[in-house]
């Protein structure tokens, strides 16, 4: 039986254990210009002992922001601001991905000159999201706007966005990518009724839904190579006006065809608060009858449920979110069964060094 802590080949990669670093926005890229940076490269290369590291979500384009101090991957000095976080993860023995995002309508007009967040139709997500004064990095939440609805030669720009950002993480040295078609975000966001009214090529059946997905995928596979990319899904999360009772047929499909682009792996998000609800076991078993290749689950994993799916076959890999957070060691600390820090959850978002890189392995917090 796989353990956590059995190797695994993923696309071109071995992976020493099956413990994944889950892609968590942290908010301290540089500005102006949304530049990762040191401190970055520090975090990320202190928790190189996960058998992949998965970074936070990165704007492939200035459009693609919707959140303060989010890193980019779009400009010369981004590519090179992640390439001291990828030189430093590699020079402690990790493996790192690079998550490409666009989050459509979940954005505000301070990312746009005043203008409105763009999505596949002009319907309000009724969410919110961190705004920051640049000056002072004081932010809070605020409302998204209504979007406007894209244009059909906009849309093929975006894949063409999405393939340049492939293009420029393997410059900065990342090992793959990630596609985030999750959490209501743009990919997301094309998928689902709820938020996808068009009547074009674009909307209505599923297979008009899955085809940005599609074109998406398969111009960075083209691009970097199917084995070197992955995507994020997340069926069963219905906030921010997502929810939509097809959403199950259509993951399926699009699986299928993930499966014939040749993806390296399915990222499933799982929901994390209290009362969320469960991942049903036979859909787990229809994405793994739909999909050949790795699947990785996170979502408020511990080592007994995490050994757990692995030995059901229902999962290949576990991404740990808030435990990887406070446990830079975490690989070593559930191996060992040693005691696991807490976060802090005021130091998420923003803000210097401390709750970031300041938490301490096992022997210097003894």
């Amino acid at each position: 039986m796989p353990s956590l802590f059995s190797p695994i080949a993923l696309g071109p990669l071995t992976l020493p254990n099956r413990i994944a670093l889950a892609p968590m926005t942290r908010a301290r890229s540089s500005q102006p210009g949304n530049v990762p940076n040191a401190l970055m490269a520090e975090y990320y290369a202190q928790r190189a002992s996960a058998g992949l590291i998965v970074t936070e979500a990165t704007q492939i384009s200035a459009q693609g922001q919707g959140y303060s101090f989010t890193p980019g991957i779009h400009s010369a000095g981004q590519i090179a601001g992640w390439r001291l976080v990828t030189d430093a993860v590699h020079k402690a023995g990790g493996r790192i991905v690079l998550q490409l995002w666009h989050v459509g309508r979940m954005s505000h007009e301070s990312f746009h000159s005043g203008g409105r967040p763009v999505a596949p139709s002009a319907v309000s997500p009724d969410a919110k999201v961190w705004v920051a004064d640049p000056a002072t990095g004081i932010g809070a939440m605020v409302d998204s706007p209504v979007p406007r609805a894209l244009e059909i030669r906009e849309i093929a720009k975006i894949v063409e966005d999405y393939r340049r950002a492939a293009a420029n993480a393997i410059a900065a040295g990342f090992d793959g990518v990630e596609l985030h078609g999750a959490n209501g975000y743009l990919i997301d966001q094309f998928l689902r009724r709820s938020s996808n009214h068009r009547d074009d090529r674009y909307g209505g059946a599923a297979e008009n839904r899955i085809r940005f997905l599609v074109e998406v995928a398969e111009a960075v596979a083209v691009e970097i190579g199917a084995s070197r990319v992955g995507i994020r899904l997340s069926p069963y999360i219905t906030q921010r006006n997502m929810e939509d009772d097809e959403i199950i047929p259509t993951i399926l499909k699009t699986a299928k065809e993930i499966d014939r682009i040749g993806l390296a792996y399915i990222h499933l998000v799982e929901a994390d608060w209290d009362d969320a609800p469960e991942i049903p076991e036979d859909f787990r078993r229809d994405l793994r009858t739909a999909y050949s290749g790795r699947i990785i689950v996170a979502g408020r994993y511990d080592r007994e449920k995490a050994e757990a799916i692995l030995a059901a076959d229902l999962a290949d890999i576990v991404a740990f979110g808030r435990s990887f957070i406070a446990n830079p060691d975490l690989p070593r600390r559930l191996k060992e069964g040693l005691p696991l820090a807490s976060f802090d959850a005021a130091t998420l978002f923003g803000g210097s060094a401390e709750g970031y890189s300041t938490y301490p392995p096992l022997e210097e917090a003894a």
